[in-house]
């Protein structure tokens, strides 16, 4: 909840707040230094792989870009695997950009606070890499666990976790469903009406509004109101927030969300800035069966809440080398 009050083109003016949690799909970064022996010095590996000798020849806009932000000019190589597509909505460019991050600096023998990984993920992707992103994904990444951002005028970030009970959460998680659209989309064509509606004024209420519903959200789950209840304001924020833009749904997403509706879930969203990626919603357990079946032509993708945050898995500090981080 609260999404789009993220961006400082808002917040900086109005502030914002969010309601979010991290999950258990992971970006997997691995960085090893690399010997003098090849007739490249940097080895990148993703879904392509790139061989180069200097950092503004790497095509990877984050690779370069963190790696500039660090002044680190060569010998390694990265090596990338995560467990979801890419633009879908569920933060992993920040997840990549925020691992990355935490890698590199431990190749320097540099531990940093969840705090500044976050801090400096949005610096690279908001002015070096010059993106329309948020703040929300880089701070739920690096922190892990259910949170409440908070967004000041004056630009500072407070990440906040909600304590609430194992139980509670776990009652949160059985009531939750996650469906794939198949729809890939690049968040920054989503985002560029939204984003001009919100620096000209257009959309103040609505956003001012989706943050107000944040409090909402937190008092149901700290106060024990039923998981209906939350539902119901993933809906009001569902409806508020296609206000924003005309690209953040389309006709297939909301034939999708209201049969899901009509078969049970109370109430849900697109995650992310919208336009495709996962379909969130909310149900009773007990009419899950039913919703699924509705939406039979969508994936469903079981996961649980991450408390972790951005960790370092495995650090061989002695050959300054075979990092690894989810």
């Amino acid at each position: 909840m609260g999404g789009g009050t993220d961006y400082p083109d808002y917040f900086l003016q109005h502030g914002g707040q969010t309601l979010g949690a991290a999950i258990d799909k992971y970006s997997y970064i691995v960085v090893n230094s690399l010997a003098n022996l090849f007739d490249y010095k940097i080895r990148v590996s993703y879904s392509r792989t790139e061989l180069v000798n200097e950092v503004n020849e790497i095509e990877h806009p984050a690779v370069r870009g963190c790696m500039q932000f660090l002044g680190i000019d060569g010998n390694l190589e990265v090596h990338y695997v995560g467990d979801l597509p890419a633009r879908t909505g569920l933060g992993s460019s920040s997840s990549f950009t925020v691992g990355l991050l935490h890698a590199l600096r431990a190749t320097r023998g540099e531990l940093v606070s969840a705090q500044q990984l976050a801090s400096d993920a949005v610096y690279v992707e908001q002015q070096l890499l010059g993106e329309r992103v948020g703040v929300q994904d880089q701070y739920t990444c690096a922190y892990g666990g259910l949170l409440h951002l908070q967004f000041s005028r004056g630009g500072s970030v407070t990440a906040l976790p909600i304590p609430i009970s194992r139980q509670r959460l776990s009652e949160l998680q059985s009531h939750l469903m996650l469906f794939y659209t198949g729809i890939s989309r690049h968040a920054h064509q989503v985002l560029e009406e939204q984003i001009e509606r919100t620096r000209d004024g257009t959309v103040s209420k609505e956003l001012s509004y989706l943050s107000e519903l944040v409090d909402q959200g937190i008092d149901v789950l700290m106060n024990g109101h039923p998981m209906a209840a939350f539902g119901e304001l993933l809906h009001t924020s569902w409806i508020t927030k296609r206000q924003l833009s005309s690209k953040i749904s389309n006709p297939r997403i909301d034939k999708w969300y209201e049969i899901a509706r009509g078969a049970g879930a109370v109430g849900g969203k697109l995650l992310g800035a919208g336009g495709g990626g996962f379909l969130l919603l909310i149900a009773d357990p007990m009419d899950q069966p039913a919703v699924e079946r509705s939406l039979h032509d969508l994936p469903r993708v079981s996961f649980g809440f991450d408390q972790a945050g951005s960790s370092l898995v495995f650090y061989r500090p002695a050959a300054e080398e075979a990092l690894a981080f989810s």
